[in-house]
């Protein structure tokens, strides 16, 4: 090899260690051909019988399901705010969409913890062979969509996000929309008041944004954003999830999930 040639390669690899930020490729994750399931619990930190749902929630992926299997996801609620501890997390949009969880399952009430999985509420969730029973029966049946997230954190202040939802053939639905979370874990709460007083609470994939719905117009969708990330949160802890739910029938259609991938 001529020394020209070497001293092109050797300062091209300099170069790319100088600035790895520049060669940044984007992180890419594609559902797979079966259906995933989509874990929703709605909590709350002035809740005290929450805390066990929320162990078993994090428990989830160190209890053997993967990504392929099993989507979780926290959602706290802001009813409780009121009730003496006012939670970080929590949001109208979750109170709303667990409220709209119920009217599809015809019930009346809402309250924490609540379960529901792929929009209908799962009752027995600490059951860990009832779990593994309904996550395998989720599994077992092919997607009727597919869903497509690309994550690039090369700023460091936002992550570009670009997810792509597509129905499959003959996977027709009344009222496909898509939907994005970014949520955190690793996230801890030194309760001052309320029913948790004095506990330090533990949290994982508490979501931070919520987008959607994305309409799916002639059985596609794609959402393209860069989301600005809170100087509060820890990027190595984020993750974002995606999936299409068809309330029309009540069903989720598919999801997915990627996590932060720093290229540092």
């Amino acid at each position: 090899m001529g020394k020209t040639r070497l001293a092109s390669i050797l300062a091209a690899i300099a170069c790319s260690a100088a600035f790895p930020a520049a060669f940044a490729v984007p992180c890419v994750k594609e559902s797979p051909p079966h259906s995933v399931a989509l874990i929703e619990l709605y909590t709350s930190e002035g809740c005290d019988s929450c805390p066990p749902a929320e162990r078993w929630l994090s428990g989830i992926a160190p209890g053997g399901f993967g990504a392929d299997q099993v989507i979780p996801l926290a959602l706290h609620v802001d009813y409780w705010d009121r009730l003496g501890w006012k939670d970080r997390f929590s949001s109208a949009r979750f109170s709303e969409r667990q409220r709209a969880l119920a009217t599809l399952a015809r019930s009346r009430t809402v309250y924490t913890p609540e379960v529901f999985l792929n929009l209908r509420e799962l009752r027995g969730w600490g059951s860990a062979t009832q779990f593994q029973q309904v996550i395998q029966e989720v599994n077992a049946k092919p997607a009727l969509a597919q869903i497509r997230l690309e994550l690039d954190p090369a700023l460091s202040a936002q992550l570009q996000v670009k997810a792509s939802f597509a129905l499959k053939p003959g996977g027709a639905a009344r009222q496909p929309q898509g939907f994005v979370a970014l949520y955190e874990n690793k996230l801890s709460t030194d309760v001052q008041a309320g029913e948790n007083r004095g506990a330090t609470l533990r949290h994982d994939f508490v979501v931070r944004e919520w987008i959607g719905p994305i309409e799916l117009v002639g059985g596609k969708a794609e959402y393209r954003s860069a989301l600005a990330l809170d100087r509060a949160w820890n990027p190595r802890n984020l993750g974002v999830a995606a999936f299409i739910q068809d309330f029309g029938s009540g069903k989720v259609l598919q999801a997915t999930a990627l996590p932060y991938c720093s290229q540092m």
